[in-house]
């Protein structure tokens, strides 16, 4: 087994370890969610904290982990006889992107459990993840129905395992710790509310730091063992702490105070439900144990809150997590225990610790262990303002601002961009047929949960048992299989798959025109918000999105397809218009993207939504090369949708023309609003259209 890295050797994170720390004396907390650029030592540490949690008692030979103490009763392995048990580490479970259902959950014998009535059952990953951590690396990548399955065991401290009314329960609780690049994708609001506390991670951009990582890591990988022995006293320090933090942490006191400042602040920060109160809760209780107090003071729930609020807090898909320290301090302040001075609450942000282990009058609620080298200088304390894109305050443009030079070429002058609209919910786009693509929620699909419509023999393990049809499968054999008795007679070939309909999620590529025509300053405000919608919808559909612009005379990839939709708002709202419109570049770039994504990706099927009023201006014979290019798309079958963005009382009508060519179908910025009134009209007219032809 190799030599893990030592966790106390990890340069800064100050904000990481100390909260998956808390998550070790206080498993209660909730597991932690690490979000952060690629290459900032998030597994490194998880994987690190393995190492530092204390031993748990098991029965011996139990494949559940129960504890000898109070073994679980309905384990599958019990009932458990008095035994002294055994004492081994904490495991660590990692859990891949891509595992199966039975890999998670367990796998059940149907063959054995038909004909023999036997519940054989082979455990997942779950029930090696009880009394220790499950770590999800990528979690935002996780599929949906694993996720689903997550939050069962995760809310239930159990996991359920049920095949046509044979069922196996065993008990479920583990630490879920979990790491993302939040540029790959956000996670579901459900996942994400059932981390107790988040943090955000970054690189240093202090070159002394920087130097001392990349020596620890060269050591590290030249000689682990000895790298390892180096640190092995700092190592036993902290979980001996953890140890008396854990024995110490029934003692400490939540007074009302304290109760009164945690409600104040989950009120004041509109945070949804009530577990962002009891998760502060515990949270700050932890910190007091783990700085050696019985007394919860308010730095512990400044602390909690800075922890346990920002990943709550998100009201869309599109708005950054965060907290605004300022106003936390207010309502901190305004319900300060009357006893406790003033300042209390600040923080100093070093997150040292004094010779007694507690806290040194500020820092994170006790703060992190010590460590030795150049990066032990104070660190500065990171302000979220940082992170907030610069000139947010210039974004919005004046409508009399002079365009910034003349698009080359002749056409409309460049125009700065504007912002996006209210974004509004739209009406359902979907590709027709059926496809076998990820799981999600726009297309039709066969996918592994849904609606049962058929059975077929397995290709493989069977997953989901078509009970009806085995029966009708087995029932012809009974005689010549010698059955006597009341028993059913089953042999695998007999076995039969239920084969299920359900929603796929499918690849969304935007092809926005950013010309002159669409540059009038409230038109590309309307037309944005309705781009910004349809991310919207792409985020709660569970879409990949890609987006292509054209303008003056070529296009241009804006964002290659990818699950984060939040990056693909972003490039939206950054985006320039003027110039001519080169409607054939940005079909032939739509093209090239859709036809590298098939090789990538086969089984995801491709909806390409065109933005425009329908002009092709740019190049030679304009109108001729965009119906050759649609032409292209029409010939493979790409599912295409144009928004007509023409507007005026006269109108040509070319975008209803492209949709045409494209073999798709057109509408208006008015008919894409799920509430309209045009919308409603169109849908009417079309089913009295079908009824008259039927009859």
């Amino acid at each position: 087994m190799p030599t893990p890295f030592p966790f106390t050797a990890v340069v800064g994170q100050d904000d990481l370890r100390l909260a998956l720390l808390l998550n070790a004396v206080s498993p209660a907390v909730g597991g932690v969610l690490v979000r952060g650029e690629k290459g900032t030592a998030k597994s490194t540490a998880v994987r690190a904290l393995s190492a530092l949690m204390p031993d748990v008692d098991v029965v011996a030979g139990c494949r559940f982990s129960c504890d000898p103490a109070g073994p679980d009763p309905q384990c599958p392995d019990g009932p458990h006889a008095e035994t002294p048990g055994a004492q081994r580490g904490a495991r660590m479970v990692e859990l891949p992107v891509g595992a199966s259902e039975d890999r998670l959950v367990g796998a059940l014998d149907i063959e054995r459990a038909l004909s023999e009535g036997v519940k054989a059952f082979e455990p997942g990953l779950l029930a090696d993840a009880h009394r220790g951590i499950l770590y999800v690396d990528e979690v935002n990548l996780l599929h949906d129905h694993l996720v689903d399955l997550l939050l069962d065991a995760a809310a239930m401290g159990a996991s359920y395992v049920e095949r046509e009314g044979v069922s196996v329960r065993h008990a479920a609780r583990f630490l879920l710790v979990g790491t993302m690049n939040p540029e790959e994708g956000e996670l579901r609001p459900q996942l994400l509310d059932r981390f107790g506390l988040t943090v955000e991670v970054a690189a240093s951009r202090e070159p002394e730091q920087r130097v001392e990582v990349v020596k620890r890591r060269l050591a590290y990988d030249d000689h682990p063992e000895e790298f390892a022995g180096r640190w092995a006293e700092d190592e036993a320090e902290v979980r001996a702490k953890i140890v008396a933090a854990r024995e110490l942490l029934p003692q400490v006191r939540l007074g009302d105070r304290a109760l009164t400042q945690i409600a104040a602040t989950c009120a004041a920060f509109e945070v949804d439900g009530m577990r962002a109160d009891i998760v502060m809760a515990r949270t700050a209780t932890a910190l007091a144990a783990w700085a050696g107090r019985t007394d919860v003071l308010a730095e512990d729930v400044r602390q909690a809150a800075l922890l346990a609020l920002p990943h709550r807090r998100r009201r869309n898909p599109f708005d950054a997590p965060g907290l605004d320290e300022d106003k936390l301090d207010e309502t901190l302040d305004e319900f300060a225990p009357e006893d406790e001075p003033e300042g209390n609450s600040e923080g100093d942000g070093d997150g040292d610790d004094d010779p007694d282990g507690g806290p040194d009058g500020g820092g994170p609620g006790g703060g992190v262990p010590p460590q030795d080298g150049p990066h032990d200088a104070p660190q500065e304390t990171k302000d979220p303002q940082d992170d907030a894109p610069a000139g947010d305050d210039d974004r919005e443009d004046s409508p009399e601002e002079p365009a910034a030079a003349p698009a080359s070429g002749g056409g409309a002058p460049e125009q700065k961009p504007v912002s996006a609209g209210e974004p509004f919910r739209t009406k359902m786009l979907s590709v027709p047929g059926l496809g076998e693509g990820a799981s999600g929620r726009r297309s039709r699909a066969r996918t592994e949960h849904g609606r049962t419509t058929g059975a077929t023999r397995p290709r493989g393990a069977l997953t989901k048992l078509h009970l009806a049809a085995t029966v009708q499968a087995a029932a012809p054999h009974q005689r010549a299989r010698g059955r006597s008795g009341r028993g059913l007679v089953v042999r695998r070939d007999d076995l039969r798959q239920a084969t299920r309909e359900g929603r796929e999620g499918n690849l969304v590529l935007f092809v926005v025109d950013a010309s002159g025509s669409m540059a009038a300053r409230q038109r590309m405000t309307a037309v944005k918000g309705a781009v910004l919608s349809l991310l919207l919808d792409a985020y709660q559909r569970r879409d990949k999105v890609g987006l292509v612009t054209f303008r003056k005379s070529a296009a241009e990839v804006a964002l290659p397809p990818t699950s984060s939709v939040d990056a693909a708002a972003s490039r939206l709202e950054s985006l320039p218009t003027g110039g001519r419109t080169p409607l054939a570049a940005g079909l032939l770039k739509a093209h090239e993207v859709l036809r590298v994504e098939r090789l990538r990706d086969p089984a995801r099927r491709p909806l390409m939504v065109v933005v425009t009023d329908g002009r092709a201006t740019g190049g030679p014979e304009p109108v001729q090369l965009a119906g050759r290019a649609a032409g292209l798309h029409a010939a493979e079958g790409t599912a295409s949708v144009v928004v007509d963005c023409e507007t005026g009382m006269v109108r040509l009508g070319l975008a209803t023309e492209l949709a045409g060519r494209l073999g798709g179908t057109a509408v208006t910025l008015d008919e894409l609003r799920a509430d309209s009134i045009a919308g409603l009209v169109k849908d009417v007219t079309g089913t009295q259209n079908t009824i008259r032809r039927a009859a």
